[in-house]
């Protein structure tokens, strides 16, 4: 076992559906276990963000599996947050041992750390720890608790019960950083105040083992923190805390139910390629970089709730959620909104880094007077699938779903894709859906782009090659479809614009368009593409 000081630090750089045609099949291939969470109530504003109730852990519970019960209080630590009750926990560091923590206020100017135990737990019942601020906290100004580190995990640990009173100026630190190789358990934990130090966020969690398993839940910051240059630690560090840190985890590690408010170098951070993650339930907002940013084989972003009202003058992307390093990630029954937009904050973002992503059940919301995008898929991404997911878009222009072109062949498929709302066309950003990928598919799509104020805009453009669309309502004030591509393929769909516009427009490099079963309103506008193919279409 170890403890006493740290040794020297490391930094961790923060940086139902038939595939081929898009039909419905009597299973959807992912299991009905990944789609049989209901999604969490969506409470707004202060009813979120007000005052939250720690959960008591009843010392009952505390004592079940420890061979020792301490009550901290008992043992010498003032629970007044008069005097540090640092001292009193190294002195009473024990192996399988439940440290409870009855009803009071415990100051705390110095971290404690414990590692290579085999089980502690820390309990706490109506507790508040209340760091010292950073002028006065002794030691590195980085956590309270350090419990397990990679190179000496701890095996099992908990971690229940406990408000966090950061709310006096300059205050704000890492109420604990946990690495164990075989069980976490953390609930319950609510900090209170800004996080304006300028050191290391609230929670950083790590599974050192492929078989460790983990669970945070309830751990809610929802005052965020403050950009560091705007703090007493300015010039030392970029950006400032991330709310939630977990890319050293190589295990299965679950959020359930956590709150984070704006922090300024990243809300919920996991993205090892080597670990697991599931975000379960939940409300971030405005966060800069992203509020959910999640990699890893096989992690899931279900049921959460995004919201971007706010942009702080150092806030350059305020992502909601962005999958990256990983394959087979889903994110499913979320609900996104932003009403403070930027052009580079994506809804939703898959990067190249991913290498296959699911989306299914997503509400997506997004108004304002700046440009924004609502899906984006990176050039480089991996196959992604698109299911049951509406974009509503009212910004002063971007694109609600952008496939984003490069030379890959690995297929994107939409299907049951709704996209309305009246936007600008800012930029030249006016296509709702702007397909710059080959071999895509898309199916039972309904897309409105009326236009903001007289706008031109176009509903589906498609530059790339082999795409299908079939069973489409596409209304636009401009053109329904823009061919732009070669052999390319829309059937059976339903073309009209709010206009004098043709149904269909055929740009002069568009070749091999094939056009079959279509009602089309305003006929087809040839610019002089190539060999175009057309079957049964009717016009209106």
């Amino acid at each position: 076992m170890e403890n006493g000081s740290d040794a020297s630090e490391q930094v961790v750089p923060n940086d139902s559906i038939d595939r081929t045609t898009g039909e419905r099949e009597a299973s959807t291939g992912r299991g009905p276990d990944r789609r049989s969470f209901l999604r969490g109530t969506a409470v707004g504003g202060a009813s979120v963000f007000g005052l939250f109730t720690v959960g008591a852990t009843s010392g009952a519970a505390s004592r079940a599996g420890y061979d020792d019960v301490v009550d901290v209080v008992e043992a010498g630590a003032d629970d007044t947050g008069s005097e540090s009750i640092t001292p009193v926990l190294e002195e009473l560091r024990a192996d399988d041992t439940a440290f409870v923590f009855p009803e009071g206020r415990y100051y705390m100017d110095r971290q404690f750390r414990y590692t290579g135990f085999e089980n502690v737990g820390f309990f706490g019942e109506g507790a508040t720890l209340v760091p010292a601020d950073y002028h006065a906290f002794d030691g590195p100004q980085r956590r309270l608790f350090r419990l397990g580190v990679s190179y000496s995990p701890g095996e099992r640990l908990a971690f229940e019960g406990f408000d966090v009173d950061q709310t006096a100026p300059d205050t704000g630190i890492r109420v604990i950083e946990a690495g164990v190789s075989d069980r976490l358990e953390v609930r319950d934990v609510t900090i209170r105040g800004v996080h304006d130090s300028g050191t290391s966020g609230p929670g950083m969690f790590a599974l050192t083992s492929p078989d460790g398993t983990g669970v945070v839940e309830r751990f809610r910051a929802p005052d965020g923190g403050t950009h560091i240059d705007e703090t007493v630690n300015a010039g030392n560090g970029w950006r400032g805390p991330i709310g939630i840190e977990a890319n050293t985890n190589v295990g299965r590690l679950e959020f359930r139910d956590c709150v984070l408010g704006g922090f300024p170098d990243n809300g919920l951070y996991a993205t090892n390629e080597d670990g697991t993650y599931v975000v379960d339930g939940g409300t971030f907002r405005n966060s800069n970089g992203a509020n959910v940013r999640v990699g890893g084989v096989g992690s899931e972003i279900r049921g959460v709730t995004v919201e971007i009202d706010e942009t702080g003058p150092h806030d350059r992307s305020q992502r909601p959620i962005r999958l990256e390093t990983g394959e087979d990630l889903l994110v499913s029954d979320a609900e996104i909104s932003i009403t403070s937009p930027q052009p580079t904050s994506h809804a939703l973002s898959v990067l190249n880094s991913c290498e296959s992503a699911h989306i299914e059940d997503v509400d997506i919301e997004i108004e304002g007077d700046a440009v924004n995008h609502g899906i984006v898929i990176s050039p480089e991404a991996g196959e992604t699938e698109v299911f049951d997911t509406s974009v509503t878009h009212e910004t002063a222009g971007g694109y609600p779903f952008w496939i984003r072109g490069s030379d890959s062949r690995d297929r994107v498929l939409a299907a049951r894709l709704s996209i309305d709302g009246e936007a600008g066309d800012a930029a030249g950003f006016r296509e709702g859906i702007r397909c710059e990928r080959h071999n895509c598919r898309f199916t039972e799509l309904e897309v409105e782009q009326p236009g903001r104020e007289g706008v031109e805009r176009d509903a589906l453009a498609v530059l790339g090659e082999d795409t299908t669309v079939y069973r489409a309502t596409l209304e636009a004030s401009r053109h329904p479809y823009v061919d732009r591509g070669a052999d390319n393929l829309l059937r059976n769909a339903e073309l009209e614009s709010d206009g004098d516009n043709a149904g269909v427009h055929l740009a002069p490099d568009a070749t091999g368009s094939t056009l079959k079963v279509n009602r089309i309103h305003g006929g087809i506008r040839d610019r002089g593409a190539g060999t175009t193919h057309t079957w049964s279409n009717e016009h209106v």
